[in-house]
């Protein structure tokens, strides 16, 4: 269990959200640690909405998910929630699935009206699959996050700062669980 895994909760790609992750991936990296990325809108839609647990298509990222020692969950909020595409995904996993884990939740949406979306409707699901430790989220409005014109993702310095802040108190627990 050396690894981390970032989950993208997604429904589209390209998006802010994915851009905060590769972004978290690309430090961690760069810090030497492994890092698996999942985007859960890659995975077959019949088997997310009709519940199928024993899918033969879940069988890796539910591996990679009981291998990593801390993950990363990403997702834009609509409605004041969290993706259905992720909810279904998490519905999904072992009741214990985030048991001893380590749990940094990123969000982006289009209002700071949905700020505490996260702690009211995700946490308590990632503590319910026995998240260890759930870190305080990283919350961006899509206007402190817009594309450049060469197609990369530009953060806005307060959230690149709150983010880099965030991502080093994750690799600082992770290191210790790992020692």
């Amino acid at each position: 269990m050396s690894s981390i895994l970032l989950i993208s909760g997604s429904p589209s790609h390209p998006s802010r959200t994915y851009g905060l992750l590769e972004y978290v991936n690309t430090y961690l990296q760069k810090e030497g640690i492994t890092t698996n990325i999942l985007s859960v809108r890659d995975l077959p839609a019949e088997d997310l909405i009709f519940g199928q647990y024993n899918s033969s298509a879940l069988e890796v990222p539910k591996e990679l998910l009981a291998n990593a020692a801390a993950v990363v969950i990403a997702t834009p909020i609509y409605k004041a929630s969290y993706t259905g595409v992720l909810k279904t995904f998490l519905d999904l996993l072992p009741q214990k699935a985030l048991e001893q884990k380590v749990v940094l939740p990123l969000a982006t949406g289009g209002t700071i009206a949905h700020l505490l979306a996260t702690e009211f409707t995700l946490k308590p699901v990632l503590a319910e699959l026995g998240a260890r430790h759930i870190l305080g989220t990283v919350y961006a409005v899509d206007k402190q996050l817009t594309w450049a014109e060469d197609g990369s993702l530009q953060i806005e310095a307060e959230i690149e700062q709150r983010l880099q802040t965030a991502i080093a108190d994750f690799v600082k627990i992770f290191r210790s669980i790992k020692a």
